[in-house]
């Protein structure tokens, strides 16, 4: 009887789903070939021989069980993107870690985005406007069920769709089996993401890129009457004639859309014209432990079209050149890796050769995450007041590390011993090798969690036995007895936000007599840096207490990233410059993506791009910068034909007033 009951309710599903028109297409043969095949075993199964009773009740029990899985299947996939007798090229799924992550009880409440390591996530509008997530994952943003981009950070969650977002294991998964075009199939019941290629998906790629393409080609010519479009034209022009034939023969689609591609590749290289004011810079750790190494790098580089040079000169506590300060403050003078060998005195040496500036980048209270307590002469196993310690753990007698920082040790702006060490540091540095232009980073406290969580008091950053006394001295309350939300929060915020602006103001100090062009990394989200990080950036554009600033754009995402720059230039002056740090490369995401940053930073009248960084510069992301938009000399052959065409032009109206005059004095 019950497997006649489930039979009932699968042809009463038949109908239901036949009723529901296209979408169910997919499956309907199948259904009623499980139906007969079903009524068939149910007829072959009744007997009244008594020594056949308890295998039929075996075999009945095992269609029942096959009969629910079916059923369970056909409902499990009856949205599934693929229309009947489509062409699939692939397929894969994998399970979902979560749906929408939630704060509260979740051990991975620390990390940006909620994303713990290995997860896959799926991100719906319920979520919120972005996906908040870092660097170090990669993101497909799904429109309809179709995937529409891939991005590797930080993605604008779309209303009509969702995000599907990888750390680890689950990123490489994403990498592997989606790309733009991908039809995609949420199965909610089973807690499950399923992909589909299909001709269809490579048709969409081949279009979306062609439209943003010829966007982009056309703004270019917009702004600029003499601007050359001539090979990028060419390469459109290709693209759409093998797009009609990858449309018209099916099964020649993979064939034609890989022909596709290829020319949309040349004609994205070839439309970004190549600004002579721009500068186009690079962060640079420095592995080289020889003037030849070094040289060879410098080759690639000058190759690629960059001009500047951000080289971390000094990180995770330690310098890459021998420092008699650091030796006479008694902690490690130099990186072990470069000890005997001056890279720095190289480095800008032939960097110069070639034209190019050097920028200190340099880690200013960040001192990496090696183990104080066992790692001799560290500066926190030295000073381990200085570490910055955390309202949760205010009370410790050793140094607290940042978990969502790479479990790492932070230093405290408010100790003055803190600040005057650094400074030294940063006056040897300009005294010693007068470089081109100083890069403060990590100039901020650890990051904390959002305001809206319940434990954002507790684990905010600052609570050091120096800072608190001060404190207490100025505003007579003791900062671990301050409740979030009053009026003593606001001051105890103000005053951390006033410790990195005053070590900015002391650091302007000795790099404006010097004219060295000073800046500093940046989180943009105004609202957000000041309450997670205290870096109030406004304030130091506003009372000019730098020169430029290099906001990080830890995105791939176009519109993400064209939010973060429109916070950026919300709330600066006129008067500061900004660099966009791009990171694109470093998330290994399209050249398209890398060359749309560069226009959108454009866009707002920004004064170059710094990427992120020259370990992740590949060969692919180095050719499309040096195509055109890095390259002097195509603008200078440019200019050469424009030149050209205008005389020519000249010499045509001259000829033709020549005509006209001769004609009138015949007629007179």
């Amino acid at each position: 009887m019950k497997l006649i009951g489930i039979l009932f309710i699968l042809l009463i599903f038949n109908s239901v789903v036949f009723a529901s028109g296209e979408s169910s297409d997919y499956f309907r043969d199948d259904l009623k070939f499980t139906a007969i095949k079903t009524s068939q075993q149910l007829i072959n199964n009744q007997t009244d021989k008594p020594e056949l009773q308890t295998e039929q009740k075996k075999t009945n029990l095992s269609n029942e069980l096959i009969l629910n899985d079916r059923v369970l299947n056909l409902i499990k996939y009856q949205n599934m993107p693929i229309r009947p007798n489509e062409i699939v090229y692939s397929e894969a799924q994998t399970d979902i870690s979560v749906i929408n992550p939630k704060a509260s009880g979740n051990v991975n409440a620390h990390y940006p985005g909620l994303r713990g390591p290995n997860q896959l996530i799926i991100y719906t509008p319920e979520f919120g406007l972005r996906t908040g997530t870092n660097e170090f994952g990669t993101e497909a943003i799904v429109e309809n069920n179709m995937v529409v981009s891939l991005n590797g950070a930080d993605s604008v969650i779309p209303k009509n769709g969702f995000v599907i977002s990888g750390h680890g294991r689950a990123k490489k998964w994403i990498l592997q089996n989606i790309q733009v075009g991908s039809k995609v199939y949420i199965d909610y019941a089973f807690n499950q993401v399923k992909v589909f290629l299909t001709p269809e998906s490579l048709i969409f790629c081949v279009k979306e890129r062609l439209k943003n393409i010829e966007n982009l080609l056309q703004y270019y010519k917009n702004i600029d009457q003499f601007y050359d479009c001539k090979k990028a034209q060419e390469y459109i022009n290709s693209t759409k004639e093998c797009l009609k034939r990858a449309e018209k023969k099916k099964e020649k689609t993979k064939e034609y859309i890989n022909e596709a591609m290829d020319d949309l590749n040349q004609a994205m290289k070839n439309i970004l014209p190549y600004y002579e004011n721009e500068l186009k810079g690079i962060w640079l750790r420095p592995t080289e432990t020889s003037p030849s190494k070094i040289e060879k790098s410098l080759d690639k580089l000058e190759k690629s079209g960059i001009t500047d040079i951000f080289l971390e000169t000094y990180y995770h506590g330690k310098t890459i050149y021998p420092s008699e300060y650091l030796k006479q403050c008694g902690v490690i003078s130099q990186r072990e890796e470069f000890i005997g060998f001056d890279p720095l005195e190289v480095w800008i040496k032939e960097a110069h050769k070639r034209n190019m500036k050097i920028h200190i980048w340099f880690e200013s209270f960040y001192v990496g995450n090696d183990n104080p307590l066992i790692t001799p002469n560290h500066i926190l196993n030295v000073n381990p007041s200085w570490s910055n310690k955390r309202l949760f753990n205010y009370n410790s007698e050793i140094p607290v590390a940042s978990l969502s920082e790479h479990n790492g040790y932070f230093l405290d702006p408010a100790n003055i011993e803190v600040r005057q060490f650094l400074l030294g540091l940063l006056s040897e540095i300009i005294e010693k090798y007068n470089p081109d232009g100083i890069n403060l980073d990590y100039i901020r406290y650890p990051q904390t969690v959002d305001p809206s969580y319940s434990n954002y008091a507790s684990m905010n950053w600052g609570y050091t036995q120096y800072a608190r006394n001060e404190f207490k001295n100025l505003y007579g309350i003791d900062p671990i007895d301050i409740q979030y939300g009053t009026i003593e929060w606001e001051n105890w915020s103000n005053y951390r936000q006033n410790q990195i602006s005053d070590f900015l103001i002391e650091v302007g100090k000795i790099t404006k007599p010097k004219n060295i062009v000073l800046t500093a990394v940046i989180f943009p989200d105004l609202k957000k840096c000041i309450s997670t990080k205290m870096q109030n950036w406004k304030l130091w554009s506003k009372n000019n207490y730098i020169d430029g600033l290099t906001p990080l754009l830890l995105t791939g995402d176009k519109n993400t990233a064209e939010m973060l720059l429109k916070d950026v230039k919300r709330n600066i002056s006129a008067s500061t410059k900004i660099y966009p740090g791009i990171f694109v490369t470093f998330m290994d995401g399209s050249l398209d993506d890398l060359l749309i940053q560069i226009h959108k930073t454009r866009e707002f009248n920004s004064k170059g791009t710094v990427l992120f960084d020259f370990a992740h510069l590949k060969d692919n992301y180095a050719d499309a910068l040096i195509t055109r938009v890095f390259n002097r000399s195509y603008e200078q052959k440019d200019n050469k034909s424009k030149k050209l065409d205008i005389n020519q032009e000249k010499i045509k109206d001259e000829k033709s007033d020549k005509k006209k005059k001769n004609r009138r004095n015949k007629n007179d």
